[in-house]
């Protein structure tokens, strides 16, 4: 039952960094700038972060059967009309379709988890299902390098789309809501009511650290995901899948990262705070020494740099309980959405931008009707990413320990239940 859902998150993840293989292609098809490129990749994070509360509320009022079908559709219909886009406004249409459908894919696989299996399980399914992503990451390297050179860009974009809609017919017929003879889930709340929570999370001033630590961090991993493929085969010459298999290193450090991050944080240090900032200070030196070392490293010494970013970047699994945990216990799923929602709008809004820098630093040099950017041009887009970690860095040392327990009311005695 869960498998579905989590089948079609799987094509969502994938297509986070998916442009990253093909922004040559895209240059070539669309006559594209670096911030063309950058602003296609955020428009998936604009719908993503604009549809995320949404999402929550259809699938609680309506069920995960409908909900992730029709969102999966949405997904591979703005799939396939990137695959047959003519014109730029086209293609990122359906980009933003395809963030649009994927918000629901998350969402609806820790719904299945919660009501199909006793509460114990639901950590675990939690993590299964953020490993699904991961691979779905990895999916979007190497694997749809090697698709698209073997059938070209378009036609693997709409293979995706045909998987998708398949997975959207599969969950319709057999994805059931809840188990047979158990009883519905609570009603989903009014839209007022949501509001109302999502403004009292946004004005404790304890949710905000966590936010922009996110905010900054996801913006740094998420232009470095969509900018190294076109980096190693500027500067290092290497052929797309090549490229992409090297990419993948950042991928294959997050699937082992990720959950370790979240059991020590939880099992070992019993800590949230510490683990965060340290994770974070080593990002900042992994991303300087990025920086200013671009096209000097072997392809070696630049896997092991680049499965290091990757490692210091399962830092992130523990913004949503930090989140969670200095926010009232009732909104808990409300803070997660919130906090969550930070890494997208970050993503969305310093893309296109950190592919202007790339433009500013171009000397004219083209091939076969793509931009081939210089060394000095991937350095400076690499620094703004390295002033992204040192922000988030910064405002992880703002952020309350609070050992794994909510402690809203130790931060806010005056909200504390009364006594009777």
């Amino acid at each position: 039952m869960w498998g579905i859902p989590a089948f079609l998150f799987f094509f969502g993840f994938l297509h986070r960094v998916a442009p990253g293989v093909i922004v040559k292609e895209i240059m070539q098809a669309f006559n594209a700038t670096g911030a063309i490129v950058g602003l296609m990749s955020a428009m998936y994070f604009w719908a993503y972060a604009s549809f995320m509360i949404p999402a929550g509320i259809l699938i609680d009022g309506f069920g995960v059967r409908r909900v992730v079908a029709a969102g999966s559709v949405v997904m591979g219909l703005g799939t396939l009309v990137m695959g047959i886009a003519d014109s730029q406004v086209v293609l990122m249409t359906g980009r933003f379709l395809v963030g649009m459908g994927a918000t629901v894919t998350f969402i609806g696989c820790l719904k299945i988890a919660a009501d199909w299996f006793p509460l114990s399980h639901f950590g675990t399914l939690s993590a299964v299902t953020a490993t699904v992503g991961v691979l779905g990451a990895l999916g979007g390297t190497l694997p749809l390098a090697a698709l698209v050179a073997a059938a070209g860009w378009r036609r693997a974009f709409i293979l995706i789309a045909v998987l998708t809609f398949a997975g959207a017919a599969a969950c319709f017929l057999f994805v059931r809501d809840h188990p047979v003879g158990a009883a519905p889930g609570a009603r989903a709340s009014s839209l007022g009511l949501v509001l109302h929570g999502v403004a009292k999370v946004l004005g404790n001033w304890h949710t905000w650290p966590p936010f922009l630590t996110f905010f900054f961090s996801y913006s740094a991993i998420s232009n470095l995901m969509l900018w190294t493929v076109p980096f190693l085969r500027d500067v290092y010459g290497l052929s797309n899948t090549r490229a992409a298999a090297y990419a993948s290193a950042v991928a294959w450090a997050l699937l082992v990262s990720a959950p370790l991050t979240g059991y020590l944080s939880d099992r070992v240090l019993r800590r949230r705070k510490l683990p965060y900032a340290a994770l974070s200070a080593g990002s900042v030196i992994l991303w300087l020494a990025f920086a200013a070392t671009a096209g000097t490293p072997t392809l070696g010494g630049l896997a092991v740099l680049l499965f290091g970013m990757g490692a210091v970047g399962g830092a992130f699994v523990l913004t949503w309980p930090i989140g969670r945990e200095v926010n009232p216990p009732h909104l808990a799923g409300t803070a997660v959405a919130v906090t969550n929602m930070a890494g997208f709008v970050g993503a969305a809004l310093t893309q296109k931008y950190v592919g202007g820098v790339l433009d500013a630093g171009w000397t004219g040099a083209m091939v076969e009707g793509a931009r081939v950017y210089p060394v000095s041009a991937y350095a400076g887009a690499f620094k703004v990413c390295a002033a992204f970690a040192l922000i988030a860095a910064a405002t992880s040392l703002l952020l309350r320990e609070t050992r794994g327990q909510n402690i809203y009311h130790e931060l806010h005695p005056h909200d504390a239940p009364a006594v009777r």
